[in-house]
Parts: structure tokens; sequence; C-alpha cells
């Protein structure tokens, strides 16, 4: 795997390859809302998702411990009756940028319509071919998106393969009665971001996505004025996406992994390289404006 070759760490002779899980996904359950319930029924839905998540091997690929994709799922309970909860997801993954201490995020998303029936103690399973559960598919949808979004920063179009699998469960969930599988329903749910993702329409942003991380990010401890160049070379593509599909979720879910980033990259840059950047995001992401403009001062 390509990440072996990027981090000098993962070469050290004391690192054992085995076939390790993919993720390393840190879940909380928030349960402050709810009032006069037994909590304990979200400690077991905690572990019993971690384990779901962490402990399931989602790809085929040769994985070292190290190298598992930093990631969260913070599911808030906003409503529970009986079994069923009424929930929102925050969902974020992350990872190293070479020869830094440095954690870049890659996917930052909030999913409003999470809503699953879960008993105490169930066991979480997931069926390939029928969805019998939306806790699960939910769970595997995001969990496939995580590791397509981290190959798709290792590699030119790396992630294709996880989104395809996204794909799949989102195609299989259309008999679900539950909100955020279906294309009616919004313009910002899973369906939605799924779409994006695998639109031909978005594949110059998603060769950015790449640009962006190993020939901007991942150069700049070597290079920070080449590096910084890359990314300020491949804004407009994702300008040029977002005109051709205002308000797109893949655009608004880069922006909000990356705001704070692309402050902090271009204020160190040369006059010129600022206000072309200021002016590509404040048109990317008009409500920002000011924020954006902290980069010329």
């Amino acid at each position: 795997m390509i990440k072996k070759i990027i981090f000098a760490f993962f070469a050290s002779f004391f690192v054992i390859i085995i076939h390790a899980q993919e993720l390393n996904c840190n879940v909380q359950i928030n349960s402050d809302q709810i009032i006069g319930s037994n909590k304990a029924v979200f400690n077991t839905l905690q572990k019993s998702i971690s384990e779901f998540v962490n402990n399931r091997r989602w790809t085929e690929l040769t994985y070292a411990n190290a190298e598992r994709i930093e990631c969260s799922m913070t599911i808030i309970v906003k409503k529970l009756d009986g079994d069923n909860f009424t929930t929102e997801i925050q969902i974020q993954s992350r990872r190293p940028v070479y020869n830094t201490s440095y954690n870049t995020t890659l996917f930052n998303f909030k999913d409003n319509e999470f809503d699953f029936e879960y008993k105490e103690f169930d066991q979480l399973e997931l069926n390939a071919n029928t969805i019998t559960s939306n806790l699960t598919a939910v769970l595997a949808y995001y969990s496939y998106l995580i590791i397509g979004y981290d190959m798709d920063s290792y590699t030119r179009f790396g992630g294709t393969p996880y989104f395809q699998s996204a794909e799949s469960i989102v195609n299989a969930a259309q008999s679900l009665s539950y909100k955020g599988w279906k294309a009616f329903e919004s313009t910002k749910n899973r369906y939605a971001l799924t779409n994006n993702l695998m639109d031909e329409a978005f594949k110059k942003f998603r060769s950015f996505f790449y640009d962006y991380h190993r020939l901007g990010l991942d150069e700049m401890s070597i290079n920070a004025v080449n590096g910084r160049a890359k990314i300020a070379e491949g804004l407009p593509l994702v300008r040029e996406a977002n005109r051709a599909r205002p308000s797109a979720i893949v655009i608004a879910s880069f922006m909000d992994a990356k705001s704070d980033e692309l402050i902090n990259i271009f204020k160190k840059s040369t006059e010129k390289e600022k206000k072309d950047v200021v002016q590509v995001l404040t048109d990317i992401n008009p409500t920002q404006t000011t924020r954006y403009e902290s980069i010329l001062n």
C-alpha cells in the first residue's frame, strides 16, 4: 500500500504487517438530551458500534496497526421511544501529513437523519445483499466513505471502489422507510453525497483532492512554496465544480474540512497568491468571506 512508502516509520524492521482492520474509530454516544432513561443502553450501544466499525474488515487491503485510519463518529441522541432512536451523527476522518506531526482532516460531515432501532445487547450484523438494519447500513456507508476519502488522498481516484460500495448500500436502502437514502428527500443527504462523488462533474475535484494532499500538503515539509502553489493552482477546480453544481454537498463538506487549514496555509504566501486564493474561496463560499479575508492580514 502506498502509505508504507510515504511514511518512514512504516519501514521499521519492527513493524509486523498483518491483515489488520482499516479503521481506528473513536465512537461517542451523547445522551444528554434524554432524561430519566436507562443510561446503560447508551454505553452498550457505544461499545457495540465501536466493535462493529473497528473490528470488521472492510476491504481486502493489508494494513499495519500504525496505518489504521484515524476517525471519529459522534452520535447525539435527540429522542428515545422504546427501542427507536432519533439521532444525528457527526463523522470526521484525518490522516497524517508526511514528515510532520500534523493531521489533516479529510472528511467532515454531519448527518441529521440518523434514526434506527436498537435493543440492548443486539448483535450488530451487516448483510451484504439485504439491508435489515438502518443502524448498520449507515455505519457501513460512512466506513466505506472514510476509507474512500483516505485512499483518494494517497492515490488519484483510489477511493472509487469504496465509494462504489457506499453507493451500493444507498441503492439497497431505497426500500427502507428511514430518511437519508433517497434522492427526492434532500440535496445534502447520504444519497446526494455519494451521487456527487461518483458524478463525472466532480472528477476534476477528486483529482485535485489527491493533488491537495500528496503534491500539496505532503510536499510542504520539503518545499513549502511549491506545495502551497500546487494547492493554489487547483483551487479554481473546486470553484468550477461548485459553479457546475451549486451548493453541492461534496464541495460543502470539503470546505467544512479545509477552511481553517487553507487560511493557515495561505497566510504565509505571497501577496498575489493571497489575493488570488481569497477571490476563489469567497466565490466558493461567500458566507465565509470575512474569515477568508483574514488571509490578507
